[in-house]
């Protein structure tokens, strides 16, 4: 038996919540590189800050959050590749949303000497969706016991 699924759910979500700061930062990180080191397009960075904390994520989740060791591998890994992909998409419709359909995405405000985009803004705000919406696909189908 999955021994990670019949874990307190508290404890599940708090391990669960560290997991998503670690890679929210990973995330943003990479994405901040991306637009604004290296001046690639804003969808784009997304999309590669992204791609980085997917298998960071996957170990992690796999191994600590779920403790999901047991069954298949490679079920595992296309069950969790789907449901990133899904939310990721959900995430994306929300930065698109937020960005092209709101006036978010010229905004723009100094605090404390730094700036901060709508950009960014509609970016913290999708990866909140996303890691919601990630966490109840994994628990109930990708790690399920």
């Amino acid at each position: 038996m999955n021994s990670g699924n019949s874990a307190h759910p508290l404890v599940q979500l708090i391990k669960y919540a560290l997991v998503g700061v670690m890679n929210t930062c990973v995330t943003l990180l990479t994405i901040f590189i991306c637009k604004s080191l290296l001046g690639v397009n804003p969808y784009l960075s997304n999309a590669i800050g992204y791609g980085v904390g997917i298998a960071n994520s996957f170990v992690w989740n796999r191994a600590w959050v779920f403790r999901a060791k047991e069954g298949p591998l490679h079920r595992q890994i296309l069950l969790f590749a789907a449901g990133t992909g899904v939310c990721y998409l959900i995430q994306l419709l929300c930065l698109y949303l937020l960005l092209d359909m709101t006036s978010l995405g010229d905004m723009q405000w100094i605090i404390l000497g730094f700036t901060l985009s709508g950009y960014g803004v509609a970016t913290l705000i999708g990866s909140v969706v996303y890691t919601g919406v990630n966490f109840i696909y994994n628990k109930l189908i990708a790690f399920r016991a």
